[in-house]
């Protein structure tokens, strides 16, 4: 049986990560209900959601958006920054690095304009953190190097500890597992001095990592063990299931798969309780395993079926990979060979795909070898034939030596510029559909507007003095009590048709949106949509204040109309949060509920979110959707926008 290891996953240290305390909990809400609109209240929000960030991340992103919003509001810079750092966190936890990184260089660029060295210092951490997180470990050591400096000068002890922590993973991605020890040592050191359970509980997690990949295992278990016991005092479930995950997969190495029931088990019920996919896979892997060399082959395949759904649908590549291996095996082993055909041409498919996402992320190191083994051999080659061959031999050699090399000149040239004209297609190609997009916005736009303008000003004009000629008659008609019911009724229903058609006619071009800007029109539209509604729209507009190209502005108001739109029919939100935020040329949309979710897989394709695709390109921007059927759904996009004017 091919066995590879299960994911080990890997634990960021996040700056100022408090012991969850539900008393602390408690307390701090009902200090959030007296508070007034004031700074106070900022880093009680900030506090708050700090406090449920580990076992709740949505309930912490809901304090840190309020926070974000009145620091805003109030121009307190400081609670600006700490909501960039605590919502990046919690963007992290649920694997949305990209959106995190965004929210890190914005953090990065406002303390850096206040000159905030203490915050610059955090800032950094993060986008260190971030980086690790999206596997650019170069780019994570150089800021955490960058980081360190302000935390010596001030002396922060618990903020050295964190960061000595995370250069320690960094290095062990690197396989540099000697060297990652050493800085995991000190973070270690820190952590005891200062008698930070936490921080202790962490650090031992990675150094566990660490001598799992030197092999040393029963090293590993101590320092696991230790925290193990700790993240059970402390009843912190985001610790807990990385610790066992990490336990699981030193048995996995060892080959002792007795002991995989005793840590995965409890880690599959602490996965499932805080929702955490990533080890919730881990664990059904490691418990499949167990009950497949027990010979419990009915239990291993529901266990490895589940676990195969899971990462398939999160495309944990590795994860992916090991289930399906072991699906393959338990077919063998049940005799359906055509089954077991299937699931092994899956798993060299997905043990491929997982080898060349390896062999990118090592491509630079891998060329740099190369060439410098090459000109090393190239080099003894020229000093042989040097020493053995005559005058003439030589000659000949290097005339065919330059030959050689004009035809490598040559073939290079031709390779260079064939690769450059195929560039040139692509982007011809990319900017004509890019312009055909955007002649087909502009069209559908123009011609809303004059369908706007037609039925406000033209149709609803007509209606208008229908209403009024009907009124005067009504002073000069003698009608039944009967008939004049009825006259009255369809008095009303034209008033209602009136508002109805001006209301359609605002939705298509909206008045608001071309005199007021984009801020106004869409406060205007989140205030309509919820009017006596049973759902509520929390709605956060930063930087807007200044106008943006018109056409921009019209595509932007578009998506958030149309992902609104979306939430509101299919959603049964009762909770729904519309963000826009601007930074000088950059924009990012954000759109949430609390919903039932669905399924990407089945939803993705439809007519709605291909209309809302087709603007994101317009802006040649970036669209990430994220739901989970009964956890809500996400949808982030980032673009670059020009200033109008």
């Amino acid at each position: 049986m091919t066995r590879k290891h299960a994911v080990l996953l890997f634990l960021l240290m996040p700056l100022l990560a408090p012991a969850q305390s539900s008393t602390l909990k408690d307390s701090l809400q009902k200090a959030l209900l007296l508070s007034r609109e004031d700074t106070a209240r900022v880093d009680l929000l900030n506090e708050l959601g700090m406090q449920v960030e580990n076992n709740s991340p949505e309930e912490a992103k809901y304090y840190y958006r309020q926070a974000g919003a009145l620091s805003e509001k109030l121009g307190y810079k400081m609670g600006r920054l700490k909501y960039y750092s605590n919502y990046t966190a919690a963007l992290n936890m649920q694997a949305r690095y990209d959106s995190g990184l965004l929210l890190n260089q914005q953090a990065l660029a406002l303390a850096e304009r206040y000159a905030l060295p203490d915050r610059i210092g955090v800032a950094q951490h993060n986008m260190a953190a971030s980086y690790t997180y999206l596997e650019d470990y170069e780019n994570a050591l150089a800021w955490h190097l960058k980081s360190l400096p302000y935390f010596e000068n001030i002396k922060d002890e618990d903020r050295l500890s964190i960061i000595y922590d995370n250069i320690g993973i960094v290095y062990r991605e690197l396989k540099l597992y000697e060297k990652a020890l050493e800085f995991h040592g000190k973070a270690l050191a820190i952590a005891r001095k200062n008698k930070s359970d936490f921080g202790i509980a962490i650090v031992l997690s990675n150094m566990g990592i660490a001598y799992t990949s030197l092999k040393k295992y029963e090293e590993a278990l101590t320092v696991l063990r230790e925290s193990l016991a700790t993240g059970r005092t402390l009843q912190d479930d985001y610790l807990l299931k990385n610790v066992l995950v990490n336990m699981g997969n030193v048995y996995i190495k060892r080959g002792a798969y007795d002991s995989l029931p005793g840590c995965s088990t409890e880690g599959l019920a602490v996965a499932r309780r805080v929702g955490d996919s990533l080890s919730m896979t881990s664990n059904l892997y490691a418990l499949g395993l167990y009950h497949f060399y027990q010979k419990d082959f009915v239990r291993s395949m529901e266990l490895a079926e589940e676990g195969y759904r899971i990462a398939s649908r999160n495309r944990y590549l590795e994860l992916w990979q090991l289930h399906a291996d072991l699906l393959s095996e338990l077919w063998l082993a049940k005799g359906d060979f055509k089954k077991y055909d299937q699931y092994n041409r899956m798993s060299v498919d997905l043990s491929e795909q997982f080898f060349n996402k390896d062999m990118q992320q090592h491509a630079q190191l891998l060329d740099k070898k190369y060439e410098t083994a090459s000109k090393e051999q190239q080099l003894k080659l020229q000093q042989a034939t040097i020493r053995q061959q005559q005058t003439w031999n030589m000659i000949l050699g290097g005339s065919a030596v330059a030959l050689l090399l004009i035809g490598l000149l040559l073939y290079r040239n031709y390779s260079q510029k064939r690769k450059l004209q195929q560039q040139q297609i692509a982007e011809l190609e990319k900017e004509k559909l890019l312009l055909a997009t955007q002649s087909i916005l502009k069209g559908q736009e123009e011609e809303r507007s004059r369908m706007a303008k037609d039925l406000h000003d033209g149709l609803g004009g007509m209606l208008s003095g229908v209403k009024l000629q009907l009124g005067a008659m009504k002073g000069n008609l003698i009608l039944s009590e009967e008939h004049a019911r009825v006259f009255n009724s369809a008095l009303g229903k034209l008033d209602e048709s009136i508002s109805e058609m001006r209301r359609v006619a605002h939705n298509m071009m909206p008045e608001a949106l071309m005199k007021l800007g984009l801020q106004q029109a869409l406060q205007d539209y989140c205030d309509g949509l919820s009017e006596g509604q049973a759902f509520r729209i929390n709605s956060e507009w930063h930087g807007l204040e200044q106008r943006i190209e018109p056409t921009t502005e019209v595509v932007v108001y578009r998506i958030v109309q149309e992902l609104l739109n979306n939430a509101v029919k299919h959603s049964g939100a009762t909770v729904i949060l519309a963000q826009v935020m601007r930074q000088e040329d950059r924009l990012t949309i954000t759109v949430e509920d609390n919903g039932k979710g669905f399924d990407k897989e089945s939803v993705l394709q439809g007519a709605g979110l291909k209309n809302i695709r087709s603007r994101v390109e317009y802006l040649k921007g970036q669209l990430d959707i994220q739901s989970v059927p009964g956890k809500g759904t996400s949808v982030y996009i980032d673009c670059i926008i020009e200033q109008h004017g």
